[in-house]
């Protein structure tokens, strides 16, 4: 067939396969069997099934090995072995009439901090069902369905590791967002860090409601995007699962994503060949071409839950560098024992100010930064959404630290200092960071600008000799003192406007190095901030407090028309008066009073912090039925309701939930010296045959914290035991959970055997594919949409129990 990287630059556009699950079944594929497994036992069916596929027009198949990493098989299973063998079904299936694509699905597991497992043991699992794919004969890697940017990573990692395949990922979005907070414009800025070969979007949805997704693309993009969308959503009738959408009007739909430039089509769940080949003659003649990418970042730096733009007409970003011991006797201190207590009250104060990316420093005497640096990075990720910007002298902290980022941070920085190129510069680039490149290169300070263009030429062609993308490069422009330098300022200036309009590259500074032994710093700082925007800076390592440097960023960006209609201007500085606080400050006093200190530890997650303002309230002799209903019930409420408006997503659902766990686990034992009354009691399960049990976790957690006794069953649980745990602990609710629209018909069983029994436990149901109008057809008593919705149907169905 050739080679895939070739195809993906000609103008043809890519048809890949569709759905395998159900013409499995019609080969003989038990509802909840493995698809791995079962092609071990039967590979006529695989081979069959891809055969069809290319017939009705498929130029990629998808190997069987959607759910073959070591967290979906058997304990005991040869993973390697297994992913050769389906690849190698695939490819006989495939001959030279079409290409392979080696599929590796989610693990069911979240990376550290918000799960257990580590981003290099998810690595290496990768690595292992790559390894047979490649093996095999594989032309691409694709990874489908993922919902965590951190595994993602993972997957691309893992890939570049054993092979030299061209990759591809794919993301399911729940509306704006994965199920983790990624937004599209996140995921497309962070694979193409990464340097993935192509970028995707499939399942959650049908063509219409993928639309904006593949909009985002099509703005965003550079390297050729994917679509693969369902044949509409869900419904049962007759005890099956049925997709609406038939293959002309599938196909007229989906094609419709070629207008937008997408490179490669295809169906993910409820399509089958016939959609296939409808799709291919709603394509035939028409041409792929790569479009303009108007919204292309010049550099992106991503977290889990946001983007920052630096350069071309985006904002200047203001880079917060608060956390850093230097001159912070206190900081350091904590810093050396292991504590971010001040880091994280930094970090919370610069973000409200304004800060767009944080720059953590830990660099101090008696700080272990190998371990501290990953494991404040960690804790920042769990609390906030702004990106991070890794900054240390110490390569090994930074490896590090980059392996406990779920994303693409920043990295500061890397200089011409001899080996430091050859050693950071490969790992930024495979883990898609964008780094901070210094123009110093022994002893002498570069003075003049044509000194420090030397230096970044020098290290530029070092860089593209490492295969390092320029679209990581971020430039210092190298502030120094003014007051010893007296044409410093001027330098600066020009290597700014040098990298822009001869290198296309932006650029940043340390600001405050410029005023240096002055009186006045900050009027020196603004005046040098408002001449650096003007010729193009990018970005500023800067106090965000300090109000005159804020004011004159955002008064700048209005007069350099990068604030449309001033708008930003105005929500900001609206209420301004001379000599009074800013609005930046306002907001940041108001966000760390708003609610009591108890109430705020909790929306927060600040775990420690709670513990603390806790045993304090006891002391004081406040109730603890007054903690609990006065403060962290109403806190993890507002939780809930964040949640629900898209401003907090699941990492933010989740330390808040953890913080208010611990909180109820210190107060529980008081609280039932003074109260007898019973906890209400509901049995949760993932049904039979599905393995996914992640949402039911979450769920679990948050009705533990609204004070359920919850009887988590596990999952893959058959409804006979579901329905005798309830009865024989008198369960008030339970909780159902499927992920897959082929396991989510076993919820109706549960249903079928409570009524049979007379049991008085409600039936609350939910998952991914799950909807309200499925739920009422199989006769189901709530249906949840999310963890928090969740909590409320249980409550309602208490209520409503006689």
């Amino acid at each position: 067939m050739g080679d895939f990287r070739k195809a993906l630059g000609d103008s043809g556009i890519l048809v890949f396969d569709g759905a395998m699950g159900t013409l499995l079944q019609g080969r003989g594929l038990a509802a909840g069997q493995s698809p791995e497994l079962f092609g071990l036992e039967r590979p006529d069916a695989i081979v069959a099934t891809h055969r069809e596929y290319i017939e009705a027009g498929s130029r990629v198949v998808t190997a069987n090995t959607f759910g073959g990493s070591r967290y979906k098989l058997p304990a005991g299973t040869d993973v390697t072995a297994l992913n050769r063998e389906m690849a190698k079904l695939a490819r006989r299936a495939a001959g030279d009439a079409a290409f392979v694509a080696g599929s590796v699905g989610p693990t069911g597991q979240f990376v550290a901090p918000l799960g257990k497992v580590t981003l290099a043991e998810l690595v290496d699992a990768f690595a292992e069902q790559i390894t047979g794919l490649a093996e095999g004969g594989c032309d691409l890697i694709v990874g489908e369905t993922h919902f965590d940017l951190a595994e993602a990573k993972a997957l691309v990692l893992a890939a570049r590791r054993v092979c030299t395949l061209p990759v591809a990922v794919c993301m399911t979005f729940e509306g704006a967002a994965s199920l983790t907070g990624s937004s599209p414009e996140v995921f497309a800025d962070a694979m193409e860090n990464l340097g993935v070969d192509l970028v995707g979007v499939n399942c959650g949805a049908g063509p219409d409601d993928m639309r904006l997704v593949g909009e985002v693309f099509s703005r965003r993009l550079r390297t050729p995007f994917f679509v693969k969308p369902n044949a509409g959503m869900p419904r049962l009738e007759g005890g099956r699962t049925v997709f609406p959408m038939g293959p002309e009007e599938f196909a007229e739909k989906t094609a419709r994503f070629a207008d937008l430039g997408a490179k490669a089509l295809s169906g993910c769940c409820g399509t089958t060949p016939a959609h296939i080949a409808a799709l291919a003659r709603a394509l035939s003649g028409r041409s792929w071409t790569r479009g303009e990418a108007p919204d292309h970042p010049v550099l992106a730096v991503a977290s889990r839950a946001t983007t920052v733009t630096l350069g071309g007409k985006s904002p200047c970003v203001v880079i917060g560098e608060r956390i850093n011991p230097t001159g912070k006797a206190e900081l350091a201190a904590e810093l050396a024992a292991g504590e971010f207590t001040r880091a994280l009250a930094f970090a919370e104060e610069q973000v409200a100010a304004g800060a767009g990316i944080l720059d953590v420093n830990v660099g101090a005497p008696m700080v272990d930064e190998v371990a501290v640096l990953p494991g404040l990075a960690m804790e920042l990720t769990k609390r906030q959404r702004v990106p991070l910007c890794l900054d240390s002298n110490n390569a090994e902290a930074l490896t590090a630290a980059l392996w406990a980022s779920p994303a693409t941070p920043l990295v500061n920085s890397i200089s011409g200092e001899p080996g430091r190129m050859e050693l950071l510069g490969p790992i930024c680039r495979d883990h898609g960071a964008p780094f901070i490149l210094l123009p110093l290169k022994g002893r002498k300070l570069p003075v003049t600008a044509a000194e420090r263009l030397g230096i970044i030429e020098e290290l530029l062609l070092q860089a593209d000799s490492l295969g390092i993308p320029r679209r990581l490069i971020l430039v210092d422009a190298l502030a120094l003192t003014v007051s010893s330098k007296s044409e410093a300022a001027l330098a600066c200036l020009e290597v700014i406007r040098h990298c822009r309009d001869a290198w296309g590259l932006p650029t940043v500074l340390g600001l405050s190095n410029i005023s240096f032994g002055l009186p006045a710093r900050e009027l020196v700082n603004a005046a040098f901030f408002a001449m650096c925007l003007g010729a193009g800076l990018a970005g500023a390592i800067a106090n965000p407090n300090v109000s005159r440097l804020m004011e004159t960023s955002g008064a700048c960006e209005v007069l350099l028309n990068r604030d449309p209609q001033a708008g930003r201007f105005i929500g900001r500085y609206a209420g301004w008066k001379a000599s009074a606080p800013t609005a930046a400050t306002a907001a940041a006093t108001t966000a760390r009073e708003e609610g009591s200190p108890l109430r705020q530890a909790v929306v927060h997650g600040r775990k420690a912090e709670l513990a603390e303002l806790i045993e304090a309230a006891l002391a004081e002799g406040r109730a603890p039925a007054a903690i609990l209903g006065e403060e962290l019930i109403p806190g993890i409420m507002d939780v809930g309701e964040r949640y629900e408006r898209k401003e907090f997503f699941l990492p933010q659902l989740l330390v808040a939930a953890e913080a208010m766990r611990s909180g109820f686990e210190r107060l529980e034992p008081l609280l039932a010296e003074t109260s007898g009354a019973e906890k209400a009691r509901i049995v949760m399960a993932t049904v039979e045959g599905d393995i996914h049990d992640i949402g039911k976790n979450i769920v679990c957690l948050m009705l533990k914290n609204h004070g359920f006794e919850v009887i988590d069953l596990g999952k893959d649980v058959p409804a006979a035991r579901i329905v005798e745990e309830a009865a024989t602990c008198d369960a008030d609710v339970i909780g159902l959970s499927a992920l897959m629209t082929t396991t989510m018909v076993r919820m109706e069983d549960t249903v079928r055997l409570v009524r049979e029994r007379g049991l008085r436990a409600k039936v609350m149901v939910g998952g991914a594919v799950v909807t309200e109008a499925f739920a009422k057809s199989i006769g189901a008593d709530a249906h949840a949409a999310d963890a928090v919705d969740a909590v409320r149907q249980a409550k309602t169905l208490i209520g409503c129990i006689a």
